[in-house]
């Protein structure tokens, strides 16, 4: 009877041990997986891999300092995603969101403090030929976004594009 009862305990506990170790080993795959689904501009491919998956354009090329930059759109209006806290052009921190308007009305600075004041994402401003600019920051810093969150931030992004527009006056 005591032969059986060790038996039983040892069997059980090779069960337990498999088990456990199949559970680790499918949520080092998950781990795996979402760290392959991260958003990071330390990679700007993961940046162009999620613009592709949202369906939107993405040309990675560099800016005047050779930081990356990707050239997108979103309702007919190009923008760019610009790259911020770069350590020798990559091992980057942030991106912005950035569309510029080059426009023979522009608006007062009254309207684009209107903007600012009625609107909590995408901040606006004149640049120094007081064409007006919307951008919105995204901080992809310390491990990135998910994927998801990523595409979350555009969202909110395409939805400003089209008001800013409407707002400044702009005609394309």
């Amino acid at each position: 009877m005591a032969r059986l009862f060790a038996s039983m305990v040892i069997i059980a506990a090779g069960v337990w041990a498999w088990s456990s170790a199949a559970a680790f080993q499918s949520d080092l795959k998950n781990v795996s997986s979402a760290a392959s689904d991260m958003v990071r501009a330390q990679d700007p491919q993961t940046v162009v891999a999620a613009l592709l998956a949202g369906k939107y354009k993405a040309e990675l090329g560099k800016d005047k300092a050779g930081d990356p930059m990707i050239s997108s759109e979103v309702a007919g209006t190009r923008f760019q995603v610009v790259f911020y806290n770069c350590t020798a052009n990559k091992e980057c921190a942030t991106v912005t969101f950035h569309s510029g308007y080059a426009m023979k009305n522009k608006p007062a600075m009254a309207v684009i403090n209107q903007w600012n004041r009625s609107k909590r994402f995408g901040r606006a401003y004149l640049d120094k030929v007081d064409d007006p600019v919307l951008e919105m920051d995204v901080d992809l810093d310390d491990g990135g976004l998910s994927r998801a969150l990523f595409l979350d931030n555009l969202d909110f992004w395409s939805a400003i594009v089209p008001q800013f527009e409407k707002h400044i006056g702009y005609r394309k």
